[in-house]
């Protein structure tokens, strides 16, 4: 009888056919899991039902922390307002009124009785040196002139409304019942009365803008005049 040879042990750690011989060290993996692992892998070798596990990689290495942004600066409380000073009394007065500058005096020598002559050649002079009749207001301290009489007899509307048409020369009483006013105003000194001169006087600078001739009376002090019987320059 023939003796067959005896089949040698197969140990269960050798691979089978096909299979690469585990290295030592990968036998030691399969003997000694990694601690860091969590969870077991399957090796290669899991045809054989042998489990292996795989240490866990570390992840890259966490770079220096960011700096904070920088806070933005918190806007302090508004600045109070300025309270204006209030003007002292000086400061609210109303600034006075710029004076009209007084105007000019001339003076025709004249006795009472001429004065109206005298007046008329004023008023052709002052018409022939380019004043127009609009600018011109004769009054007069005595009897009124000719041309006034004339002009209210046609009524006291008439007469006034001649004034505020300003096309003619206005002939008026020294002392007139309504405002008057005209560049030059030509005065007729037809009374004797000092003291009725004088008033006329102060009223014709009250009416004038530009020039007042006084015709006959006393020279005003101060005031510059033509020779006897002849009219001022204007």
């Amino acid at each position: 009888m023939p003796v067959f040879p005896e089949e040698p042990d197969i140990h269960e750690s050798i691979p089978g056919p096909g299979v690469p011989f585990p290295r030592e060290s990968d036998a030691q993996a399969l003997r000694t899991p990694a601690a860091s692992s969590a969870f077991p892998v399957l090796n290669p070798t899991h045809s054989l039902g042998v489990a292996t596990s795989v240490a866990a990689t570390p992840g890259p290495r966490p770079g220096p922390p960011r700096p904070a942004p920088p806070r933005a600066a918190r806007p302090g409380p508004p600045p109070p307002p300025v309270r204006a000073t209030e003007p002292g009394p000086a400061a609210r007065r109303p600034a006075p009124a710029a004076r009209r500058p007084a105007p000019a005096v001339r003076h025709v020598g004249a006795t009472a009785g001429d004065a109206l002559e005298r007046a008329d050649e004023m008023v052709d002079e002052l018409l022939e040196s380019g004043r127009k009749p609009g600018d011109i207001l004769v009054l007069t301290v005595g009897e009124p002139h000719p041309w006034h009489t004339h002009e209210l007899s046609f009524g006291e509307e008439r007469y006034w409304a001649q004034l505020s048409e300003g096309a003619d020369v206005f002939y008026a009483d020294a002392a007139p019942a309504r405002p008057v006013r005209r560049e030059v105003v030509v005065l007729v000194v037809n009374d004797a009365s000092a003291d009725r001169a004088a008033q006329a006087f102060r009223t014709a600078l009250g009416h004038a803008d530009d020039l007042v001739v006084v015709c006959g009376g006393a020279r005003p002090a101060g005031v510059t005049g033509a020779a006897e019987g002849r009219p001022a320059p204007v």
